[in-house]
């Protein structure tokens, strides 16, 4: 599933992939792979996520509606 809340609150930051990418220690390609819902990341990975951006796990990786799941 597309983690669009990722993308929006990188955009909200006026932040790119790439810049995230940087900031957390990973490609812009895994930070795509997120985005577009290719890639689980470790919880490791989330936690940084979050910390740069200013929101909580629960804010950017739970997922609301379990019946939109593939």
């Amino acid at each position: 599933m597309k983690n669009l809340k990722l993308k929006a609150a990188r955009a909200a930051m006026d932040m790119s992939q790439q810049e995230l990418a940087d900031k957390v220690g990973v490609s812009r390609q895994t930070i795509n792979s997120i985005e577009k819902g290719d890639y689980n990341p470790t919880i490791k990975l989330c936690i940084a996520i979050c910390k740069v951006l200013g929101k909580t796990l629960d804010e950017l990786f739970w997922d609301d509606d379990p019946s939109e799941d593939n």
